[in-house]
């Protein structure tokens, strides 16, 4: 894991494309601003796992069994007819 200081209105690059700024400090809190394209998903970790935990599950549910399909009607086979 790289360890980073930064102090207020300062920022860390990430590629040429994603900034993180610290916004604003208080007493055990950090405010930071995340500018990322938007093709770039960005979640809380909390909300990351939800999303990640809630996709696995729906991959595990089985697919509904396969509905017969009913023929029709060839003709009566009590007379050998094919009408």
């Amino acid at each position: 894991m790289l360890v980073l200081t930064r102090k207020e209105d300062e920022s860390i690059m990430i590629g040429d494309n994603i900034e993180i700024k610290v916004l604003e400090l208080r007493e055990n809190q950090v405010k930071i601003g995340i500018e990322a394209p938007r093709s770039i998903p960005v979640h809380r970790k909390e909300i990351y796992l939800s999303i990640k935990a809630e996709n696995e599950e729906a991959a595990r549910v089985e697919p509904p069994k396969e509905i017969p399909v009913i023929q029709p009607n060839k003709g009566d086979p009590k007379d050998g007819s094919t009408h």
